[in-house]
């Protein structure tokens, strides 16, 4: 290693936004299951799997119809 880097023509990193963040999500194990098979059939990290899905969701609006009543 060198004593000393010389960083003066160094650029930002123009991946920087895509960034993942991390956070914390609670899943039912059903849920975690099937991603978990999923992912080994695809060859994805189910992570991976499980981000691609909600972007997907968010890309194309799709929201959720529950019926909470009888």
């Amino acid at each position: 290693m060198r004593k000393s880097y010389d960083f003066s023509k160094s650029k930002p990193n123009p991946f920087a936004k895509a960034l993942k963040r991390q956070i914390t999500i609670r899943l039912d194990e059903p849920t975690l299951s099937y991603f978990r098979g999923l992912s080994g059939q695809l060859g994805l990290p189910y992570q991976s799997l499980i981000n691609l899905y909600l972007r997907d969701c968010a890309a194309n609006h799709r929201k959720l119809h529950l019926n909470w009543g009888v």
